[in-house]
């Protein structure tokens, strides 16, 4: 049986997550702001330890993973999937509503992980599985600030990748597109304050969809869960795992908009170096 530490884990994706692995027999700490809220997993409770978390904290951070180390003796993988959404245009968005949310997904993240990781180094041994969004890859209107803190997400990913392989220790990359989850409830997902009538056909058409598709959504958590629990399991991954058809068709998109891209200033880009130092006379 595995250790498996899962934040966010009281609803959305992180519930079924938790849930999925406690059927399976794994041995879970399931991390979450009430932990109460997982009061109905009680029947698990000799394979399922609930503490407290709020990832802006990092002294709650540092405690939820000493519980999981004194209760299970380690953790073997680690979900980072707490996180919340803004919705509105770059412009739109105050400096307050920027900062609480790079606090939670990037901030928080960077709190568990520093936990995390020096048992993990201790023990040469552990996976890192961060929940980005496809937003993370292909950002789009309305999504501008929850997308620059999916694309923070992966830029440590992917150093952390590299860091930490040498040390024995995996990191993954999911890169969900729209599920079925609370995502787009008012309680994970935040309108700007500021409206500015300009945007009202790119981020404003954002706003009235949120509200019209919650609960909507064609991914089913469920399979999404699962996919992230075998990437947990496997021997070998590959880095990232895109999610849903949405996903898989904008990671496709912009892979080839980013080849035209590199086609057309490949030349430019090439033509920055200095010249060659000239050969003396003579030599």
């Amino acid at each position: 049986m595995s250790v498996w530490f899962v934040t966010g884990a009281s609803r959305g994706l992180g519930s079924e997550i938790v849930e999925q692995l406690l059927d399976a027999g794994e041995r879970v700490v399931a991390a979450a702001r009430d932990p109460h809220a997982l009061d109905r997993l009680a029947a698990y409770d000799h394979r399922l330890l609930a503490v407290p978390l709020d990832v802006t904290d990092p002294g709650q951070a540092d405690a939820a993973v000493a519980a999981a180390v004194d209760r299970f003796g380690g953790i073997d993988v680690l979900v980072n999937n707490a996180g919340r959404g803004l919705i509105g245009a770059v412009e739109e968005a105050s400096d307050e509503e920027v900062r609480s949310v790079f606090e939670t997904n990037v901030f928080g993240l960077l709190n568990v992980v520093r936990s995390a990781l020096p048992a993990m180094r201790g023990r040469r041994r552990g996976h890192l599985i961060n929940i980005s969004s496809i937003l993370g890859f292909s950002a789009k209107p309305g999504w501008g600030v929850y997308a620059a803190t999916k694309f923070a997400v992966e830029g440590l990913s992917e150093a952390l990748r590299v860091e930490l392989e040498p040390l024995g220790i995996r990191v993954s990359l999911v890169e969900p597109g729209l599920f079925r989850t609370n995502f787009l409830d008012p309680s994970s997902v935040r309108l700007a304050g500021r409206v500015i009538d300009d945007y009202a056909p790119t981020s404003g058409r954002v706003r009235a969809w949120a509200g019209t598709h919650n609960g909507a959504q064609a991914g089913d958590p469920a399979k999404a869960a699962a996919a992230i629990i075998a990437l947990g399991d496997a021997a070998e991954s590959t880095f990232r795992l895109p999610l849903g058809t949405d996903a898989v068709e904008r990671v496709q998109l912009k892979l080839a908009e980013v080849t035209a891209d590199l086609a057309a200033t490949r030349t430019v880009g090439l033509a920055m170096s200095f010249p060659e130092p000239a050969v003396a006379a003579g030599r």
